[in-house]
């Protein structure tokens, strides 16, 4: 595998021949800096360069530990540091990452249409919580049919335990699951299996306890915009450009660095950014030059459904991100089978045109009015290919925002939950599985942290009173019950239970998902780049539609599905069988469709 084109970082320590590392640390704020090598009597002081930048080469070797030091005698680690053995107050190591030798070479990722993913998070994956313990579980995903993990944020975050986007140290691999050559040691062990390795990156915001950054460098952030979880980055005003090149080498770091296939930008909804290009396309761009002899993708997650960063050349290909995670096809499975219409399911519930639609389309609000939102949402998606959309039943995000982190199946039946999952799973849309949901694992997955004392008690609160709003939670005592995010006890029940599938109920589902997920390989997966745009659909009754894909060449995919506990009639389903879920009967040629059941098949036109 090719590590892709030379690049000298702008951020963080540069290795040199002879034994000498340059150091560097932007701090516009500050006439002088210090470099301050732990194993030496006495700090460096560094020169002051153009544009705030501080820099001095040093005699240094890989291990050493490191830090800069403030006027004022203020110690703070490299905000590029690339591994933090004292977590994020503590000193940098200095790592060299470009030396170690990978078996990985023939590697150049798999075609995208044969993505399935597997949402994992590191610290709850395994009971020991590390990427080492990771690998153990590879063969397991490879025998499920998964061909690619996706990896929640791993940037260096407070305490010992994180959802991972509160990070502040977004080079840095978080020590609790071990060192960078651990995270590559699993990327390259995927790679063995024929499995993709994308990670999670958070460029939108930095966490509240360990960023340092406004210290020594404020124009990193603006206060022109404002985020949900903290200031806004500073891409598009004076001395962008450092804030943007950070961003953007993070994203060559992991892809050339660490051998990754992809990345998910975390909430693009929430990088402000008004110049041109945009940071997130300006990114992509920089990201394809530097590694053209493999696949690479970049996923997004968007609340606006604004098809710009998904825009096609005209051979089709992705002009920028490769696909949108679809909250859409989610709201709308969701709501279909458990009848849940508070908060943003307001949007959705009983609305079978928006089931239709999302399923698709990729977006059920093409602008149109959102009574949650309070305005109009989506830009029109019909012309973009399925590829283009994640769809999902379920996830980080719609499980572990939910008071308690409980998983589908404390919610809807089993029968809902096998019709829904299996319209997702075949959907020509990529499709998504959350760790545990192949054999519905019991366990929950609730929001977990680890700050200090003052900040936890403030996360506490914020996290029960913002569910005050509910009406189950009016009740103070209510709202006590929602677990506590900074208990070691909520987070161990977050870890996967693998011991549940060895109980005949978790096998079946096991099994029931490996031959979804094989038909999924057998039968969708080679139609998919076949289609051009998106479906036509018609309902056919509440919470029942049929949806039917035109291939170039003649061929029609047809999905019909019910999604409701009454039998619904009028379905034409075409020749072929894919898959049948639940019942259905056949009347002159016209198919009634039992409760929760689906028909996935093709025809010719």
């Amino acid at each position: 595998m090719s590590a892709g084109r030379a690049h000298t970082w702008s951020h963080g320590p540069q290795i040199r021949r002879g034994g000498t590392v340059r150091f560097r640390l932007w701090a516009p704020a500050c006439e002088t800096v210090w470099l301050e090598i732990l194993s030496e009597p006495a700090v460096r002081p560094m020169a002051r360069c153009a544009d705030g930048w501080h820099e001095v080469i040093a005699p240094a070797a890989p291990g050493e530990k490191y830090r800069f030091v403030l006027p004022g005698g203020m110690r703070v680690p490299d905000p590029a540091s690339r591994y933090q053995p004292d977590d994020v107050h503590g000193p940098s190591e200095l790592i060299d990452v470009s030396q170690s030798a990978w078996s990985d070479a023939a590697w150049t990722g798999r075609p995208w249409e044969e993505t399935v993913l597997y949402e994992l998070h590191i610290g709850a994956f395994t009971p020991e919580g590390t990427f080492r313990a990771a690998i153990r579980k590879l063969d397991h995903l490879a025998h499920l049919g998964i061909t690619a993990i996706e990896v929640m944020p791993v940037a260096d975050f407070p305490g010992k335990r994180n959802w991972g986007y509160d990070g502040v140290l977004p080079y840095a691999p978080d020590s609790s699951y071990g060192r960078p050559e651990d995270f590559r040691a699993l990327i390259e062990a995927a790679h063995a299996r024929g499995m993709m390795v994308f990670l999670d990156v958070v460029y939108n915001h930095f966490g509240p306890e360990g960023n340092y950054l406004s210290l020594y460098a404020p124009a990193f952030f603006t206060d022109r915009y404002v985020t949900p979880w903290g200031p806004a980055l500073n891409f598009d005003g004076p001395h962008s450009r450092a804030v943007r090149e950070f961003v953007i080498e993070n994203a060559l770091y992991w892809i050339q660095q660490f051998h990754l296939d992809g990345l998910r930008l975390d909430a693009v909804h929430a990088i402000f950014d008004n110049s041109r290009p945009h940071i997130a396309e300006e990114l992509s761009q920089r990201v394809r030059a530097a590694v053209p002899d493999r696949h690479v993708y970049l996923v997004l997650e968007n609340e606006r459904n604004d098809v710009r960063f998904l825009q096609r050349e005209a051979a089709g290909r992705p002009k920028f991100c490769t696909a949108q995670w679809n909250d859409d096809v989610h709201h709308v499975l969701h709501t279909a089978i458990t009848g849940e219409a508070s908060g943003y399911y307001v949007d959705f519930r009983g609305d079978s045109q928006k089931l239709g639609r999302a399923l698709a389309e990729g977006f059920a609000f093409q602008g149109e009015l959102s009574p949650y939102a309070g305005g109009p949402r989506g830009t029109k998606a019909s012309f973009l290919s399925p590829e283009a959309f994640i769809a999902f039943l379920q996830n980080h995000d719609q499980i572990g925002n939910r008071a308690f982190g409980d998983r589908i199946h404390a919610t809807a039946s089993c029968d809902a939950v096998r019709a829904a999952a299996c319209v997702y799973l075949l959907l020509p849309q990529i499709p998504l599985v959350f760790m545990g949901e192949e054999w519905s694992a019991s366990g929950p997955f609730p929001f977990f942290c680890d700050f200090g004392p003052d900040l936890g008690d403030a996360v506490r609160e914020g996290r029960r009173n913002e569910f005050s709003r509910f009406p189950e939670f009016q009740d103070p005592a209510a709202r006590a019950r929602i677990p506590d995010p900074q208990s070691e006890t909520t987070f161990d029940s977050a870890k996967l239970g693998w011991e549940e599938i060895e109980e005949p109920s978790h096998r079946g589902w096991l099994d029931w998902y490996k031959r979804v997920l094989d038909t999924r390989g057998r039968w969708i997966t080679p139609l998919i780049g076949r289609i051009e745009h998106g479906g036509v659909f018609r309902v056919l009754g509440p919470e029942a539609v049929e949806v039917r894909w035109r291939l170039r060449d003649g061929v029609e995919l047809v999905l019909s599905a019910n999604l409701s506990s009454a039998r619904v009639p009028g379905f034409h389903p075409a020749q072929a069988l894919i898959w049948s879920e639940g019942s259905s009967s056949t009347e002159n040629e016209s198919t009634s469709i039992g409760p929760w059941s689906v028909i996935w098949s093709t025809g010719n036109l």
